[in-house]
């Protein structure tokens, strides 16, 4: 007993002290806890700063061998890990002298100037009141770190640790567990079947509507299950007409392991299926989805049909799906025709006409357009102007002469006006024969002679 006061003293101290706690237990029930051995009062205060603060934390210098990246950490927090007063009241208390802090520290030691916060906390004690609640109020709100000087302009705290980069990842995993006890120890109303469930039972997605596990895993599995894989999301009107999908983790939270894998694949499906550039690895094995090549298309270089599957390493033509052959090999005859023949019957302006130019490059596509107009137009002039050999169908055009041709290359006599092959040991009778198309016809020009453009002789 403290023989400065009297006993009545004494004994009205003593029921102040037990109306004080008894008022914390009331209120702050998970704070303060009395220690029966030694009758101090322990009080664990987190920091609830209320709002989002960046945390700018800096390398005190007392570790020389720390790198220029861990010497500061930013991250952006709500909470704060406790701080932790252990108490002794004096018998005097509240009345006539302070309560006695015995420590004072902050878990993760996250907290720097404890004696400077030891300072302020005894400087708010007044004669004959009780401070207890106060300091709890104080340390929650964070307004000690006002009076510390630690905090700035537009939310930012300014802390100082031997090891930032590891002081950030106690931090931030301290928040993340107080979310989550928060989370699991509240009741939330289900908006698919309208009960309310304790948030252990519940998934809350990142668009913060909140689903019993139940309801969610029959809505997710049916979708799964019919393929609708866009509607693997959040089931609140608002974010369905907004078209909001579910992340990856929590999906994995909901279904199983087989159903995980099925949405997943849905999903690189309809990737690619909206992407045109997107093509599957030739390989029978493989056929996984490969992506355009990264080169643009623009200075015509032939590398943006290069593709390479990254899983089984395959290089391939992005065109015609063969063996990668360089960029100034063209593709095979067939595949381009066949490509640019599909081109030009899509309408111009047309999405279908952009896909193509998007999956094989506009430049290419261009270019193939390009060379197959000119081979019809080459084509075109050939059948008109020239005889092709009847046995090895070598072309020849007359400018003049007789009509009877004889092929340079393997030897053929044949009739320029009707292409028929003649016989070698009397090859004028064919022009002579009466009935013939070209009875009497050899000669039809003016001119005298003829020149063999290709290689034929008269």
């Amino acid at each position: 007993m403290d023989t400065s006061i009297g006993e009545k003293d004494e004994e009205s101290c003593k029921v102040l002290q037990l109306e004080e706690y008894e008022v914390l237990q009331s209120i702050y029930p998970d704070y303060a806890m009395k220690e029966k051995s030694s009758g101090s009062i322990k009080l664990e205060v987190p920091v609830e700063l209320g709002e989002q603060y960046t945390i700018n934390i800096n390398e005190d210098g007392t570790l020389a061998h720390q790198t220029a990246e861990a010497k500061s950490q930013v991250i952006s927090l709500s909470t704060l890990p406790p701080v932790l007063l252990d108490i002794i009241l004096p018998s005097s208390y509240p009345v006539f002298d302070p309560p006695e802090l015995v420590s004072v520290r902050a878990m993760h030691f996250w907290l720097p100037g404890i004696p400077q916060l030891r300072n302020l906390l005894n400087e708010m004690w007044q004669p004959g009141e009780g401070i207890l609640y106060n300091w709890i109020e104080y340390l929650r709100t964070g307004e000690f770190l006002k009076g510390m000087e630690l905090t700035a302009k537009n939310n930012v705290i300014q802390l100082c640790h031997p090891a930032p980069r590891i002081l950030a990842s106690l931090l931030e995993s301290y928040e993340t567990l107080i979310k989550s006890t928060q989370f699991n120890n509240s009741s939330y109303l289900c908006s698919i079947c309208f009960m309310s469930f304790k948030g252990s039972k519940c998934l809350q997605l990142s668009c913060n509507h909140t689903f019993c596990r139940s309801c969610l895993a029959d809505y997710w599995k049916l979708c799964i299950a019919e393929g609708e894989v866009g509607k693997v999301g959040c089931a609140d009107p608002e974010c369905v007409k907004e078209g909001r999908e579910a992340k990856v983790d929590e999906v994995a939270r909901i279904v199983t392991d087989e159903e995980v894998r099925r949405w997943k694949w849905l999903r690189e499906k309809r990737t690619f299926d909206r992407d045109p550039t997107m093509i599957h690895c030739p390989m029978p094995f493989c056929q996984v989805p490969v992506c355009k090549s990264a080169v643009d298309d623009e200075d015509g270089s032939g590398w943006f049909r290069f593709r390479q599957c990254t899983s089984c390493g395959y290089t391939f033509c992005g065109m015609c799906k063969r063996l990668w052959h360089g960029p100034h090999t063209a593709c095979s005859v067939e595949h381009s025709e066949k490509l640019v023949l599909e081109y030009l019957q899509t309408e111009e302006g047309s999405q279908q006409r952009r896909d193509i130019e998007r999956q094989y490059g506009r430049a290419t596509i261009s270019k193939l357009v390009k060379n197959y107009q000119e081979e019809i137009v080459n084509q075109q002039y050939m059948k008109a102007s020239t005889t092709g050999c009847p046995k090895c169908d070598v072309r020849v055009e007359k400018s003049h002469g007789c009509n009877h041709m004889t092929c340079r290359k393997c030897g053929t006599h044949f009739c320029y006006r009707c292409g028929s092959r003649l016989n070698g040991q009397d090859p004028y009778s064919h022009f002579s024969a009466a009935g013939s198309s070209c009875y009497y016809k050899l000669f039809d020009s003016t001119a005298e002679d003829w020149v063999d453009v290709e290689g034929f002789v008269d």
